[in-house]
């Protein structure tokens, strides 16, 4: 029983000297630790120039959405957008976003407006992956800020509240709805 008791505080000793060792070696060479990454970004500091681009990263490279990444930036909800989903994003342009009231857009974009910005960007986005061509007339969705969107179809026409969708742009994690109306919860 001593040589088993024995073996246990053996083994228990060279698992603390084994951690211990590899933070010091982090330290030493200048490498981080799995708490010290993690705390330095989440699913957005991810570098992948292969996949398929994500939500952020499609709305980032479009030249009529500048307007829309700003505000998601602002809102802190990048990480949120790049993490696997799947989401639908009905994505105003930034004509759409112009044509709201003046000074709104920059109101919104103002520290103390986070939360009214983020309740805004929510009610633009949809848990799961929906083709422009599976939305019926009439048809309501629950929205992540826990409203509901109604969907139209007529003459081959889809609208989201009344808004124009464009354009779909199928992304990694689901599916942007390009729209011409930023949608405003009731």
């Amino acid at each position: 029983m001593k040589k088993v008791l024995l073996a246990v505080m053996m083994a228990a000793g060279a698992i603390v000297t084994s951690c211990n060792s590899t933070e010091q070696t982090a330290e030493a060479t200048g490498t981080q630790t799995q708490d010290e990454s993690s705390a330095l970004g989440g699913q957005s500091a991810v570098q992948d120039d292969e996949s398929q681009k994500n939500i952020v990263q499609v709305a980032s490279s479009s030249p009529d959405h500048t307007t829309l990444v700003q505000a998601v930036k602002t809102a802190e909800l990048v990480d949120v957008l790049t993490n696997a989903g799947p989401f639908t994003v009905f994505a105003p342009t930034n004509a759409a976003f112009e044509a709201l009231p003046a000074g709104t857009v920059e109101s919104l974009l103002e520290p103390e407006k986070r939360s009214d910005l983020r309740n805004i960007l929510q009610y633009h986005v949809y848990v799961g992956v929906l083709q422009a061509d599976s939305f019926e007339d009439g048809q309501s969705l629950g929205q992540v800020n826990g409203k509901r969107v109604t969907m139209g179809v007529k003459d081959g026409k889809v609208t989201v509240n009344g808004a124009t969708i464009l354009a779909s742009i199928p992304t990694s994690n689901g599916v942007i709805h390009v729209i011409d109306q930023v949608l405003i919860p009731q």
